[in-house]
């Protein structure tokens, strides 16, 4: 078994403790433990950061980004488009409210604990649509942010990961260079836009 197996599996026994405690909301902890462990263990629960800068930038709105960390981490910087959901509190939120059925929601922290655990209780409550972004910020920082070419030819395919590396490093430091007040302006245009897509209202 390799570490993220082990983890989730340890994980996985934690939901199921949850599946005894209250949780917010109208809904419970279900699900087949033995099922469960295989969904979360399947290598599509997780995604990489070149998958996530293409997502952002295509802005792409079949997928929610969700960073776990504290809200003041969260206000320091964050992944453009990304709400926030502290790990802290998740036992305490109705999830309804914030996580969508009908798209896939990527979950982030700085490494992967966090996201797992987060994957297997958003799992465990049927949002069967969940991720994890594999290595969390740490990890994109040290492809996305901190890439550069080398060498002295590229590949077509390495050209267009490198621009789209690029483009999302852009935009990561656009909106996070932006005055606070701007940056929450920022997050609130991009609910609207989902509610829109969603078919909702402002």
């Amino acid at each position: 078994m390799n570490a993220r197996q082990i983890l989730t599996t340890i994980l996985l026994l934690l939901g199921l403790i949850l599946a005894f405690l209250p949780l917010s909301g109208n809904y419970s902890f279900h699900g087949k433990p033995g099922k469960l462990l295989v969904e979360t263990l399947d290598e599509n629960t997780s995604c990489t950061p070149d998958q996530v800068a293409r997502f952002l930038v295509t802005e792409d709105s079949t997928v929610q980004l969700v960073d776990l960390r504290s809200a003041d981490e969260f206000e320091s910087f964050s992944i453009p488009g990304a709400i926030n959901i502290p790990y802290s509190t998740m036992l305490s939120q109705n999830l309804e409210s914030y996580l969508d059925r009908d798209v896939t929601n990527i979950f982030y922290a700085n490494g992967d604990y966090q996201a797992n655990y987060a994957l297997v209780l958003a799992m465990g409550l049927g949002f069967k649509n969940s991720m994890v972004l594999k290595g969390g910020l740490n990890e994109w920082y040290r492809i996305v942010m901190n890439s550069e070419f080398t060498g002295e030819r590229i590949s077509a395919r390495e050209n267009a990961l490198f621009e789209t590396r690029m483009k999302a490093r852009k935009m990561f430091t656009e909106v996070n260079s932006l005055p606070d007040s701007l940056k929450v302006k920022y997050r609130e245009s991009k609910e609207i836009e989902r509610k829109k897509l969603d078919g909702g209202c402002e």
